[in-house]
């Protein structure tokens, strides 16, 4: 009688010294990274001129929407992390909820920050209302493109896994994806103190 318990699922042990993702993805973290420290570089020059208004420009923000999409993204790499180990050992409906669960956490930081413009509209912050304002917006309008463009790659990920192109030996497309995600993240966690905490 043949055994019917299937054997139990083996991780696929990643590679020693193993690059997550491929080339391209790198080259194209590699020029995300040089955009976002230009607007570091831009933000110190602009600041050593203008302290006044950027000692004041962070007690105007919504210091509350800032913390929350903190943990926001916070969240969403976990839930990226989750869903790479998921699929390294052939867990693939549940590294499909780890991906889904992440896409929540974009859009749910997309609709913080949104709420945020608009809050800040109501009390006359613009782009022109100084020029705290203007690399407050400029980067953090910029970083909010990129969180779009994240979780439409984190989507064509969850259509790859469902059409079989990411599977537990091939999945180089999803790693690649996570990387990205990972930028998305640390870029924020240096906006973040930047505009909202430091005086």
């Amino acid at each position: 009688m043949p055994n019917s318990i299937a054997p139990p699922v083996q991780a696929v042990v990643p590679v020693k010294n193993h690059v997550p993702g491929n080339m391209a993805i790198w080259v194209g973290i590699l020029s995300e990274m040089t955009e976002f420290a230009l607007m570091f570089i831009v933000y110190f020059i602009a600041k050593v001129h203008n302290p006044e208004f950027f000692a004041d420009g962070p007690l105007r923000l919504n210091t509350t929407a800032g913390v929350l999409n903190t943990l926001v993204l916070l969240s969403s790499s976990y839930f990226v992390i989750k869903a790479i180990k998921s699929i390294r050992i052939g867990q693939v409906d549940q590294c499909q909820r780890w991906l889904w669960s992440a896409v929540a956490m974009g859009a749910l930081y997309l609709i913080i920050k949104f709420y945020e413009y608009h809050w800040n509209s109501e009390h006359g912050l613009a782009t022109d209302t100084d020029i705290f304002f203007t690399v407050y917006y400029y980067t953090t309008f910029n970083h909010l493109l990129h969180v779009g463009w994240g979780s439409g790659a984190i989507l064509w990920a969850i259509m790859g896994i469902r059409m079989g192109g990411i599977t537990q030996l091939n999945h180089s497309g999803l790693e690649a994806v996570a990387v990205y995600w990972h930028m998305i993240d640390l870029a924020w966690i240096v906006i973040f103190p930047l505009l909202y905490v430091l005086r």
